[in-house]
């Protein structure tokens, strides 16, 4: 080996063990490798939590209308019980205003429906299985749909929109 070999050798060398021992450089890398990862976990928590408060809207303007037409009855002429039960549960109101949710669209609609129960004797008790004089028992249900995701970053990432279902049921009972 020749001394100009030698020479590079023993330099490479030293500049091998001195890269070995330097710790600058690192933070450097690290932060490269794990901010992408950070910043797409945080607004994957953030999103979650759009969602969830968005379909807790939802189910509290449903749990409003199905309160609101449980207690409503036809008697007063100039109440529309289902036209201001759907308009309870989308803008929070009995007529049209803001929505309870920015986005929750027209085509999304609230929809009321009921249906009849027997209301059964137990014969062990002589009781009726639901506090009343009738022999059925009326309940409401109110649902809807939302379709979430417009604008979100699951848009981004190539998720379809995601489609938020609720219902509430309240038993009839009139004023």
């Amino acid at each position: 080996m020749s001394n100009f070999t030698a020479k590079r050798t023993g330099i490479l060398r030293r500049l091998a063990r001195k890269f070995r021992r330097e710790e600058r450089g690192a933070i450097l890398v690290e932060m490269t490798l794990i901010t992408p990862l950070m910043i797409a976990l945080s607004a994957g928590v953030f999103e979650f939590g759009t969602v969830i408060h968005r379909k807790l809207l939802i189910e509290a303007g449903l749990r409003d209308a199905g309160r609101f037409m449980a207690r409503c009855t036809t008697g007063f002429a100039a109440v529309n019980c289902t036209t201001t039960a759907q308009n309870i549960a989308k803008y929070g109101t009995p007529t049209a205003g803001t929505l309870r949710v920015a986005d929750w669209d027209t085509d999304e609609p609230v929809v009321i429906s009921t249906y009849d129960t027997a209301n059964t004797v137990d014969p062990g008790t002589g009781l009726q299985d639901y506090r009343g004089t009738g022999a059925t028992v009326r309940t409401i249900r109110v649902t809807t749909s939302y379709a979430y995701g417009a604008t979100s970053l699951l848009s981004y990432i190539g998720v379809g929109p995601i489609t938020i279902t609720a219902s509430h049921e309240e038993r009839f009972v009139g004023y």
